[in-house]
């Protein structure tokens, strides 16, 4: 081991939700163990989103194991309340999380995992990475082009309205974050909504029924019917790595009657205004671009990645690096792996299979030996 190097069992990627899974097991197997991550504080992939988000889901089904959050089963967490949650998370199972540490590098060097984090190694005999499938954000390239007066966010640094100036804005991207935010702008400014539909959940998530009784259909739906066991999971699986999510809280009636006006896609800048696919150009003083993030693995220096770019995983364990493991990618294992319901179930078969990977190989290098 190089000199200033630390060495573990594991070392876990991202501290966020499916980081934090992943330790709790880890934990309850008795690795030693550390999780690296890029924010400054426990929770703040939850923090720095916007002020009115709340979760979908109720409480029950978007506990971490071992742990519920401190509100009633039925409610939905605020962005703040789960932040919070992260934090006494971390600190009740003791889990040693190491905060602004970004992971610029992950190799294999004289047979360890090696990983490089500003100017300091860490070794690992097994990785898991948990770092989400959608962390960067992705703008359209015609965004430079608009004209300077215009003031443009991404939906990763919205917050609130008071971000924007007076006046018309366009949100790009009609998905749940497009329609959530449209829908809180269009309160006090004329407001475009651009985009495709992707369909939606005919029913209202906030109410009795949903929260009492729907909600358990749709957990164990997206858990344990669409996976890649069944004919039906996998044809979905390749629908959904090409397509939109469906709409879950605001409905497409409810935007219409807010006044929110749907267009389509918005493919160019004309006079330095957003252009329509029709050849419409608007006349807008902002721009709120909910285009989605895009996965940057890039730091990882390992064959595992297909001619897309894919990682070659069955079930999150890499196929040409049986040590190294992922939580939260996109539709892993099953319709919810890349949200809260299906973090737990993903991160104990990693770490299950990790544990036995390294046990094997320690006992054939003590038989070698």
């Amino acid at each position: 081991m190089h000199e200033g190097q630390e060495r573990f069992d594991t070392i876990v990627v991202g501290g966020g939700n499916a980081g934090l899974a992943a330790g709790y097991y880890l934990r309850q197997r008795g690795a030693r163990f550390v999780i690296l991550d890029a924010g400054e504080r426990v929770g703040d992939g939850w923090r720095h989103r916007w002020d009115s988000l709340r979760l979908f889901t109720t409480a029950r089904y978007s506990a971490l194991p071992g742990m519920r959050l401190p509100i009633p089963l039925s409610n939905q967490a605020t962005k703040d309340e789960m932040a919070d949650y992260l934090e006494s998370y971390v600190e009740h199972f003791d889990l040693p999380v190491r905060t602004g540490v970004r992971v610029h590098r992950l190799e294999r060097r004289d047979g360890s995992f090696v990983l490089t984090a500003g100017g300091h190694e860490y070794q690992a005999r097994s990785v898991i990475v948990a770092t989400g499938s959608q962390r960067d954000p992705r703008i359209p390239a015609l965004s430079r082009e608009l004209d300077p007066s215009i003031t443009q966010l991404h939906s990763g640094e919205y917050r609130s309205p008071s971000q924007l100036r007076d006046g018309r804005v366009l949100v790009v991207g009609a998905g749940n974050s497009g329609a959530d935010i449209a829908m809180e702008l269009v309160k006090d400014r004329p407001t475009w909504l651009s985009g495709p539909d992707t369909g939606h959940i005919p029913v209202n998530i906030d109410r009795w029924f949903s929260r009492h009784v729907a909600f358990h259909v749709v957990r164990f739906v997206g858990v344990h019917v669409l996976t890649m066991r069944t004919p039906m999971g996998r044809r979905l699986r390749d629908h959904k790595m090409s397509s939109g999510d469906p709409l879950v809280r605001v409905k497409p009636r409810w935007l219409e009657a807010a006044g929110v006006q749907r267009v389509p896609r918005t493919v160019a800048a004309t006079g330095g205004r957003p252009q329509l696919e029709d050849g419409r150009v608007l006349d807008v003083q902002n721009v709120v671009w909910c285009t989605g993030f895009g996965k940057d693995l890039s730091w990882i220096d390992l064959p595992i990645f297909d001619d897309q770019g894919e990682v070659r995983h069955e079930r999150g364990i890499a196929v040409d690096e049986p040590a190294l493991g992922f939580v939260g990618l996109r539709f892993q294992f099953a319709f919810a792996s890349d949200v809260l319901p299906g973090f737990n179930r993903d991160a104990r078969y990693v770490v299950d299979r990790l544990v036995r990977t390294v046990d094997r190989e320690t006992k054939r290098s003590s038989v070698a030996a």
